[in-house]
């Protein structure tokens, strides 16, 4: 039977765990929050992997597993190769850096904080995809903008700008963005309204604010489903 064109993240899990027995579904899941992988997503929400998404996190893994290169040079060896320049193979890898890998923390534990990225606007369109016209359309609307003072773009804009070119595949464009922006700037009035009314919002309290958050995003998701499903 011919392979299928993309696979659900527990095929992918039993296809990799063949050459990775340490793969599981959350070390997955965080090379994706990472920006590592961008699979696309189902019209029931579910991840969707294609073969090139499936090869790339060998790729991942194999450097990882060989030579311990840690996820910063990783991402500068993917970065080479999406630019369409000599694929890095083991054999030309880094040698091992006196840090350990950084790797996913069990979902009871607080995630590890993403490492800043700082990016030009036009490596901001050759990674999420856009056409020039698509991002100034994002920008007119206040969607994606670079870091305040700079005109380097941060990981929030790239989240954003790849999340923007996948939409459009289902008729979603900058104005149905706008209001996922106003929404999502409600939840954060209520989120600064909540810790400032219990003493929270004070200096310091960054880990408060986050935790909230956290929290806010899995009730919001919840009851997003909830609402698509009932």
């Amino acid at each position: 039977m011919p392979a299928p064109s993309t696979r659900s993240i527990g095929q992918v899990l039993k296809v990799l765990k063949e050459d990775f027995e340490d793969i599981s579904i959350s070390k997955i899941r965080f090379l994706e929050g990472e920006g590592l992988v961008s699979p696309e997503r189902a019209p029931s929400g579910y991840r969707r992997y294609s073969e090139q998404d499936v090869a790339r996190l060998r790729y991942i893994l194999e450097v990882q597993q060989k030579h311990y290169l840690p996820l910063k040079v990783i991402r500068e060896h993917l970065e080479k190769l999406d630019a369409g320049e000599q694929p890095v193979t083991a054999s030309a890898a880094e040698p091992p850096p006196l840090e350990p890998v950084v790797t996913p923390t069990p979902p009871e534990r607080q995630p590890p904080a993403k490492r800043p990225i700082n990016i030009s606007r036009r490596e901001l369109l050759r990674l999420s995809g856009l056409s020039d016209a698509q991002l100034s359309e994002l920008e007119r609307h206040a969607l994606v903008l670079p870091r305040r003072g700079s005109v380097q773009y941060g990981r929030d804009a790239l989240t954003v700008a790849v999340a923007a070119r996948k939409l459009a595949v289902y008729g979603m464009d900058a104005r149905h963005l706008r209001a996922i922006k106003q929404a999502a700037e409600r939840e954060a009035s209520l989120i600064d309204q909540s810790l400032a009314a219990h003493g929270r919002r004070r200096p310091g309290s960054r880990q408060a604010v986050v935790d909230v958050m956290q929290l806010v995003l899995h009730a919001h998701a919840a009851l997003l489903r909830s609402s698509i499903t009932s």
